[in-house]
């Protein structure tokens, strides 16, 4: 029998965004759950912003594990499994770092760092990178120990994951320090819970550069690959809402590991009803930002014309980023106020309603489908992974041409 073609969501609530787990309400949750499971999605992400789980590099907050408990619990009751994500990390925008792994002295971590928020505030402080620093590692170990061990047995679980595009938050200094770190963490968990996968959370950067995280060497060491990819945010799509875009760079890591990749994060931000798809201008993080905003029509014709294409390319299934819109309240705070797109990209509005593709995804996700094992459309590697990430960007772009006329 084919396997069932996931679908999902990554999820933050509407009214609460990156600071669920400090102003957490089991009521919010479980509503929200309601409308997830009503879509006939399987799936929900969640991430654990680290700050918040483990204040203090020597323990866990009790108080985020029994809110995590009644996550699990509301999953469960609803029949969802939760993808779990650790050292959460970059966010949206900005990096969330732990108050304890700031360090004014520093070497920024990533090329990519643009804002820094710890304790719910913006920093100017940099921070030591979480691959290498031994206090951060050790922090790490407790993290997967304390949550594993605790919730390995529970209904709700669908699977761990090692964190959320880590590259944007931390770059390893080498492919070696890279994959060694994604081996001990992931044989960590095993270690703890044989029965559940695991991932990590990469996206299109691992396929455009050397980032010290290669979608070959991280998923050899972990049980599934995944990919994060936006049209919309690479200027060689064909256009911001490129439909093959996303399925294809499941396809490139498929060919690149020799394992079929789940879409765990794809989407796009959205106007408000009625309004025409358009370019939105303003400056971000002290520099000019310039970002595509579908109409909804547009954004659910997007959606229709990709999750087909998933299943052609033989992805494992499809995760829409994310839940909700948010609430007009959180636009002042970070991700909000700088990434104002950031506010757009639900399958609700901001007052709850459903946008046009969440019904899309309803539609699709009654018809059942399942994992395609012969694919119609694959990525064929002319050259050696080593030799692709000697010029990633030029290969990915390259390797797109010859899958568009395949």
């Amino acid at each position: 029998m084919p396997e069932p073609f996931v679908l999902g969501v990554n999820y933050w609530p509407r009214r609460k965004a990156m600071y669920w787990w400090s102003n957490f309400d089991a009521g919010e949750v479980r509503e929200e759950f309601d409308v997830i499971r009503d879509l006939g999605l399987q799936v929900v992400r969640i991430f654990l912003l680290w700050d918040d789980f483990q204040p203090q590099p020597d323990s866990v907050s009790s108080e985020a594990l029994d809110h995590l408990e009644q996550v699990f619990d509301a999953a469960a009751e609803r029949g969802l499994g939760l993808d779990v994500t650790f050292f959460t990390g970059h966010m949206s925008g900005p990096n969330w770092a732990p108050h304890w792994l700031l360090d004014a002295s520093a070497p920024k971590p990533s090329p990519h760092v643009r804002q820094v928020v710890s304790r719910g505030k913006v920093t100017a402080s940099s921070y030591r990178n979480m691959f290498t620093d031994p206090q951060a590692l050790d922090a790490s170990r407790l993290l997967l120990d304390t949550v594993v061990g605790r919730f390995r047995e529970h209904p709700g679980l669908w699977m761990w994951n090692l964190g959320n595009e880590p590259d944007l938050f931390a770059h390893p200094p080498d492919d070696a320090t890279g994959r060694a770190w994604v081996r001990e963490m992931t044989q960590r968990i095993k270690q703890l819970d044989p029965a559940h996968p695991v991932t990590c959370g990469l996206h299109s950067a691992s396929l455009l550069e050397n980032n010290g995280l290669r979608v070959d060497q991280v998923f050899a060491e972990t049980d599934v690959a995944v990919m994060h990819s936006y049209p919309m945010y690479l200027p060689w799509a064909r256009d911001p809402l490129d439909p093959d875009l996303v399925p294809y760079t499941c396809a490139l890591v498929t060919a690149l590991c020799g394992k079929p990749t789940l879409m765990e994060e794809f989407g796009g931000c959205t106007v408000g009803p009625g309004e025409p798809s358009q370019t939105w201008r303003w400056t971000a993080y002290g520099k000019p930002r310039e970002q595509f905003m579908a109409s909804e029509e547009d954004f659910a014709a997007y959606i229709e014309a990709v999750l087909p294409r998933l299943v052609d390319v033989g992805a494992t299934g499809a995760m829409l980023w994310c839940y909700a819109d948010y609430v007009p309240e959180l636009w002042d705070k970070p991700p909000c106020d700088e990434s104002k797109h950031e506010r757009f990209f639900g399958l609700v509005r901001p007052d709850g309603t459903l946008k046009p593709h969440a019904e899309v995804i309803r539609r699709f996700a009654a018809t059942q489908p399942t994992v395609n094992e012969n694919p119609s459309r694959r990525v064929t590697l002319d050259i050696s992974a080593d030799e692709f990430y000697q010029a990633p960007e030029k290969h990915t772009v390259r390797l797109y041409q010859t899958f568009l006329n395949s």
